[in-house]
């Protein structure tokens, strides 16, 4: 199955990048670039999607719209896809 959710980076006054899901709790992503950035988040999302649907009672956040997303100047969002296999009897 795949999951779509947003991702805000901002670069920081270093010049590397952070980012953060806005539907994901405490789900951050960093790196030197934009791209790497980017990788870090798609592996953060994975596993925090990972470790939710491990829970016994899962319930994964909706996905915000990008025109509700509270932007300041220079912040680049990105859809960052996790796809995420399921296998029988994956919720015993």
């Amino acid at each position: 199955m795949k999951f779509i959710y947003p991702a805000i980076f901002r670069k920081t006054e270093e010049g590397s990048y952070q980012g953060y899901f806005p539907d994901l709790e405490c789900c951050y992503a960093k790196g030197d670039t934009l791209e790497e950035a980017v990788d870090d988040a798609n592996e953060a999302a994975r596993c925090w999607l990972t470790s939710e649907l491990e829970e016994e009672e899962w319930m994964l956040p909706p996905v915000s719209d990008l025109k509700d997303l509270e932007l300041k100047e220079g912040d680049v969002v990105r859809n960052i896809a996790v796809t995420i296999r399921f296998y029988e009897g994956w919720d015993e």
